[in-house]
């Protein structure tokens, strides 16, 4: 997981001490930091990106996977040899709270449903005291103060927790139940970020195909309501788990008509086998998915398709792997993202026995090098496409970064939040270059 920085203090205000943020894992722990710094900032706090050069330190954890669990066990012992306050927020203290008190015993700790409470918690720890608010406070993170990344992207959580017991799973130990948040509020936090200036929404929470189900309002009725607001910007829909998406295709696909919603569908099916999926718990059969892959692309065939894999889950056989394959060599994802399997803590799959680490290691790369194949031949339908894009991010090397109506990366050149028509000169696996 890549770390994030965020924000800096503002100039000719004095501040009464220096926060570092540090922010790992998916869309909504960023939104929660976004949320936590514009909250310091309000309150008087200067926000750095060096944690050499804070007085106390705030690390926003994420534990998904067991790769990430041990790049954030490295980052807080660094942050500890600092010999500075440090509050350990995200999913980390609350599946994994022994580990935090072991490695950082003097830590504060907070968990992702209480982002809210920041400022007594970093009071209370600049004071001496150590603080544990790991309590599911269930209020919406919406319409508060926000220090963004980047000040074009605004991201919507539109509920925290899930409905789902995905066998593999530890994240919903974390987030718990699907608290989904009322639609006049999400809609409202949307209209407050288009009025700073934010020109691309994201949709986010573990599930948002799940989103509605406690409160009686399902995702289409959402989006119709968020495309009504008047303006010019593109919402980017996250990931929504097969199980949900097959009750509602029908009216979501409708609602993705909306000129506002880009033609972006993440789509996890996790395995080409149905047995697989059974074992995972996963609520669908691949059969389902594909009925959902094939009504979007019906409606939409220029549709960018995302989708996650995970390799090597327990039980799976070298058939079930090869039905995987061909899933993915049949409907050619746009994205994969591709996970060597790997046991998570309070979860059943790690009670199962567990397949050797050559076998995963082995099967993840030929998936791998299979699907930056088909990844270079779906972008060839793009040469040559002309249309509009909304630049929104500097590139990693030069240029700036623009999306089109299906979310396609494009390279270009021109001013970060401005509207551009492109025409698509080269393609490359992972992006589009345009002039």
């Amino acid at each position: 997981m890549r770390q994030q920085s965020i924000g800096t203090g503002r100039k000719g205000i004095k501040m009464l001490h220096k926060i570092s943020v540090l922010t790992y894992g998916c869309s909504a722990n960023r939104a929660d930091s976004e949320i936590m710094c514009g909250l310091l900032k309000k309150s008087g706090y200067d926000i750095v990106n060096n944690p050499k050069e804070s007085d106390l330190n705030i690390i926003n954890t994420c534990v998904v996977k067991q790769p990430t669990q041990s790049r954030m066990i490295f980052r807080i012992k660094e942050l500890t040899k600092l010999n500075k306050p440090l509050i350990v927020a995200g999913c980390m203290p609350k599946i994994e709270r022994d580990v935090v008190e072991k490695i950082a015993p003097k830590a504060s700790m907070l968990g992702p449903d209480s982002v809210q409470k920041i400022i007594k918690v970093v009071n209370d720890t600049l004071s001496g005291k150590k603080v544990i608010l790991l309590k599911d406070l269930r209020k919406p993170k919406l319409c508060l103060p926000r220090a963004r990344r980047n000040n074009i992207i605004h991201i919507t959580p539109i509920a925290i927790g899930c409905t789902s017991a995905c066998s593999y799973c530890c994240v919903r130990f974390a987030r718990g139940k699907i608290f989904s948040y009322p639609p006049d509020l999400i809609i409202k936090d949307i209209e407050q970020a288009l009025k700073q200036g934010c020109k691309e929404i994201w949709l986010t929470s573990q599930d948002n195909g799940c989103y509605g189900l406690d409160i009686g309002v399902r995702l289409p009725e959402l989006l119709r309501g968020i495309s009504e607001i008047p303006g010019k910007f593109f919402v980017r829909v996250g990931m929504m788990n097969p199980a949900h998406v097959k009750g509602i295709v029908d009216e979501l696909i409708d609602a993705y008509k909306s000129n506002k919603i880009f033609k972006f569908l993440h789509l996890p099916v996790q395995s080409g086998s149905d047995r697989i999926l059974g074992l995972m718990n996963r609520d669908y059969t691949v059969k389902e998915f594909k009925e959902i892959v094939k009504g979007f692309r019906k409606q939409f065939p220029f549709l960018t398709l995302s989708t996650d894999i995970i390799v090597g889950f327990p039980g799976e056989t070298g058939k079930d792997f090869q039905r995987t394959i061909n899933l993915i060599k049949k409907f050619k994802p746009d994205i994969v993202n591709v996970s060597k399997f790997g046991k998570r803590p309070m979860t059943k799959a790690a009670e199962m026995k567990q397949l050797p680490n050559y076998t995963i290691k082995e099967r993840a790369g030929r998936l791998v090098k299979m699907v930056k194949e088909i990844q270079l031949e779906n972008n060839k339908k793009w040469l040559d496409w002309e249309g509009e894009v909304l630049l929104d991010e500097e590139g990693k090397k030069g240029g700036v970064i623009g999306r089109n109506f299906a979310y396609k990366p494009i390279v270009t050149k021109g001013k970060i939040g401005t509207f551009m028509r492109v025409k698509i000169t080269e393609i490359h696996q992972t992006f589009l270059l345009a002039k």
